[in-house]
């Protein structure tokens, strides 16, 4: 009777983290899709001691590795949500190590790639807002108020997308090393 309650339990618990990851690949979905249209699409023309100057985000290498970052990521997302919802509706966990396996790396590359994308905007927006004296960079956040706001909304929706990569990269762990654990298979 112990060990049927037990699996019962871990079975409700098992869907539980299933619904997680789906609602995490949805969100990781819809917020990279967000950071990369709020990216793109930002460009401020102005005009400085007569020359007309724009601002875009190519023109920054950080910003043009989160945009490629944050869309692999959404469409990875993507995928791996139809297979989450699918599983889901079908009742079914993942019993593949070798898919589980594939899973896990992807989502562990997934996290360290936005992770480290948000890190490169972070410091290219640093030298934006403060400049760098040394080596005389000037700021251009005061320039471009515009581009330097919307390029941090877009930033913040990135760090969402790396913080929702990192509970997923947890979530996948737990799906590869349950196959390993007696009590599951």
């Amino acid at each position: 009777m112990a060990v049927y309650f037990e699996g019962e339990r871990l079975k409700g618990a098992e869907r539980k983290v299933k619904i997680w990851e789906v609602a995490l690949r949805c969100a990781a979905l819809v917020l990279g899709a967000t950071a990369v249209a709020l990216i793109v699409t930002n460009k401020e023309v102005k005009v400085v001691m007569s020359v007309q100057e724009t601002a875009k985000f190519t023109y920054s290498k950080a910003m043009v590795y989160l945009v490629i970052a944050n869309g692999l990521v959404a469409a990875y997302s993507l995928v791996q949500l139809v297979r989450c919802v699918a599983s889901l509706l079908q009742g079914f966990m993942l019993s593949s190590r070798a898919v589980a396996w594939a899973i896990f790396v992807s989502d562990q590359i997934t996290a360290y790639v936005t992770l480290s994308a948000i890190a490169a905007t972070m410091q290219a927006a640093v030298i934006a807002e403060y400049g760098q004296p040394e080596f005389q960079w000037m700021k251009t956040c005061n320039i471009f108020r515009q581009f330097c706001f919307q390029s941090g909304e877009g930033a913040a929706m990135a760090f969402l997308v790396s913080m929702a990569s990192i509970c997923l990269s947890g979530i996948s762990a737990f799906n590869l090393f349950r196959l390993y654990d007696s009590r599951f298979i």
